[in-house]
């Protein structure tokens, strides 16, 4: 019962490492220190049936603690009961944690004796868990252990070996440091795990080094990020949300002077034939020529040919409008998922069957610059973003993600998933551009960093400037928008089978 507490603080202490409460900032130690706990937890387990259980509880205490605000969306907006809303919650951790109590109990009957090969099983097989949720049944990979890294020195490797890359890395120290404290204080040890952290940091200087090479940083262009701020319980109102909405959306837009104006997720939400005649093409006129241009999220289609979540921009010398249509569809909120029809009918929130957009569509392009939408959680998926690059004439100069979180509230969402997008700029070396209806609005700089930002929960523009960037791509946007997470698949599950057969050699040279 002991370890189980532990390993249930230990998983809530993972948690918090993604976004800590209050502030919301990540930390990279408490990540580590955390799993360093899972992993001394899972080798002193006395089989490895207690060791799945305990890699089970660890991630359900850890997801909970990720996604809790969840809970916000389904019963503050959706009308679901509180303890069905909670169940749910839980319930979703407990699935995505039986991933973990997978490897776990497999790490823990096969790991090899040697301690640095051992970290290196660990490392993997953690990754297996993390490709797994992020990829299965759609993809989840919210408060994925790589993102706690993103101030720390592991950040460096993103260029590299982009986030998941950093999961295993952060993985096999975990794992390392957990056995440097089991090893009667003998020295060596100590000296090898800091030999181990020198060498990641070594790599990690030169990941970082060779993403700066060949990058030529454009001139500032003025930039206009909208946050209208209006209340999620009313957004999609016929009688008050959205006449809020286009008017204040329509007069910013109308009255803006920076080159380019950004205005969030489904700012217009209603589809352009529900528009008062002419509004549309009146808030737009000024942009259909001149030198600014407008990028706006608005649903598009129609029953006959279905609907879509979508980007329109718009800029002198276009014959029609841009258009960007999500590819990633949320579950239950975009689409409802075979047998799950009757969950969403619990609810209130607006639903729809959403046409998904080709992965990997065509730049915006405007002033010498390729701006390339990303609407809500799809800058969770960099192998899906980093198909954008595989042509080097057409690779985003600045990446821009338009979201509308105001489902989960005044939460640690808003921090979580701007740790999210500065994860997405570092991997691939672009500025990352953001315009939510209630935050995080900010302008993310190719190196990651937060350079302007507006406060969460205010109606307001952020006037600031942006720096689009060419040049070389990362060694991360080369493999992964050729193969994808492949290559990680491989090195997972070659690592799972080569541990497997040592184990096996163990087992009959013991017969």
């Amino acid at each position: 019962m002991k370890a189980l507490l532990a390993a249930l603080l230990a998983g809530l202490a993972q948690a918090a490492s993604i976004a800590w409460p209050g502030s919301g900032e990540p930390a990279w130690w408490l990540q580590i220190a955390s799993l360093a706990l899972l992993v001394h937890l899972l080798l002193a387990a006395p089989g490895w049936r207690a060791a799945a259980l305990r890699g089970w509880v660890f991630a359900t205490a850890w997801l909970a603690g990720v996604f809790w605000w969840l809970f916000i969306s389904m019963h503050t907006y959706g009308g679901l009961a509180a303890p069905l809303a909670v169940l749910a919650v839980l319930g979703l951790a407990a699935f995505l944690g039986s991933y973990y109590a997978i490897v776990a109990g497999y790490f823990q009957a096969v790991a090899p004796a040697k301690k640095e090969l051992s970290a290196l099983v660990f490392a993997l097989l953690w990754l297996l868990a993390e490709l797994a949720r992020g990829q299965w049944w759609t993809g989840f990979p919210w408060g994925a252990g790589g993102y706690a890294q993103i101030d720390g020195p592991l950040a460096r490797l993103a260029p590299a070996v982009g986030m998941y890359g950093i999961t295993a890395v952060a993985a096999g120290l975990a794992a390392l440091l957990a056995q440097v404290r089991a090893a009667d204080g003998r020295r060596l040890r100590w000296w090898g795990g800091a030999v181990a952290l020198v060498l990641v940091w070594q790599l990690a200087g030169w990941a970082q080094h060779a993403g700066d090479e060949g990058l030529d940083v454009h001139k500032p262009i003025s930039l206009a990020l909208l946050q209208g701020n209006i209340p999620q319980d009313e957004k999609f109102q016929p009688g008050s949300g959205v006449p809020l909405a286009l008017a204040w959306y329509g007069a910013q837009i109308r009255s803006a002077t920076a080159q380019l104006v950004v205005a969030p997720e489904t700012a217009i939400a209603l589809l352009p034939q529900e528009l008062e005649p002419g509004y549309l093409e009146g808030v737009t006129a000024r942009y259909r020529e001149g030198r600014q241009a407008l990028l706006v999220g608005i649903p598009l289609g129609s029953l006959r040919t279905g609907y879509t979540n979508s980007v329109l921009g718009f800029a002198a010398g276009r014959q029609a409008p841009y258009e960007y249509d999500k590819h990633h569809l949320v579950p239950f909120g975009e689409f409802i998922p075979p047998f799950f029809r009757w969950f969403t009918q619990l609810m209130h929130i607006p639903l729809g069957d959403f046409n998904r957009g080709a992965v990997g569509q065509a730049p915006f392009d405007w002033a010498g610059e390729r701006l390339a939408p990303n609407i809500c959680y799809e800058d969770l998926f960099g192998e899906e973003l980093a198909q954008r690059f595989r042509d080097p004439a057409q690779a985003p100069t600045i990446m821009v993600n338009v979201s509308n979180i105001g489902w989960f509230g005044d939460t640690v969402a808003i921090a979580q998933h701007l740790t999210i997008s500065r994860m997405r700029a570092l991997e691939f070396r672009r500025p990352m551009v953001r315009a939510t209806n209630t935050g995080a609005t900010a302008v993310i700089d190719h190196r990651g960093q937060v350079i302007a930002q507006l406060p969460a929960m205010t109606r307001a523009v952020l006037d600031t400037t942006v720096q689009g960037v060419t040049g070389s791509t990362t060694f991360y946007a080369f493999w992964a928008g050729r193969w994808g997470l492949a290559p990680l698949w491989v090195l997972g599950l070659t690592a799972a089978l080569a541990a497997w057969w040592g184990w096996r050699r163990r087992a009959l040279a013991q017969l």
